[in-house]
């Protein structure tokens, strides 16, 4: 079952346990699913990697609005965000610990032959595949840089 098709299957649970915050989530994934298909030479059709990208995207973009409704003391609007945000990342891969990423990360490093700071152009897109969908690009940034300090 791809992606797409388990967030149809998601809505209709949803409608039928009435299931107002997760029906608003998925119908937001299900729009951004949508919207991607309907983008030309996209035929229609969404991949589940694309899916996943667009779904930490959306991850991303909730969890900088939480951040913002926290600091300006919107608890009520923080609270709705939390809610979509655990419903989207029932969709994405578990994401990596800190050690996980160095261990990863100082193999990148040490295969791409970069020895200093100078060399982080070289070595962050290698480390982005190397770690696509596992973790989020500003973490890997962060102990990129340590790693190359």
């Amino acid at each position: 079952m791809t992606l797409q098709e388990q967030i149809n299957a998601d809505v209709i649970s949803a409608m039928k346990a009435k299931d107002e915050v997760a029906l608003r989530a998925l119908r937001g994934l299900k729009s951004a699913l949508l919207l991607a298909a309907s983008e030309p030479g996209a035929n229609g059709v969404v991949s589940d990697e694309s899916a996943l990208k667009i779904f930490m995207k959306l991850a991303k973009q909730r969890k900088e609005s939480l951040d913002i409704f926290k600091q300006n003391n919107r608890e009520d609007l923080a609270k709705v965000e939390q809610e979509e945000l655990t419903i989207i990342e029932r969709y994405l891969p578990k994401q990596m610990g800190e050690d996980e990423i160095r261990a990863i990360l100082q193999g990148v490093v040490t295969g791409a032959g970069a020895t200093s700071a100078a060399d982080f152009g070289k070595v962050m897109p290698l480390a982005m595949k190397a770690l696509a969908g596992k973790a989020d690009g500003k973490v890997i940034s962060e102990i990129l840089k340590q790693l190359l300090a």
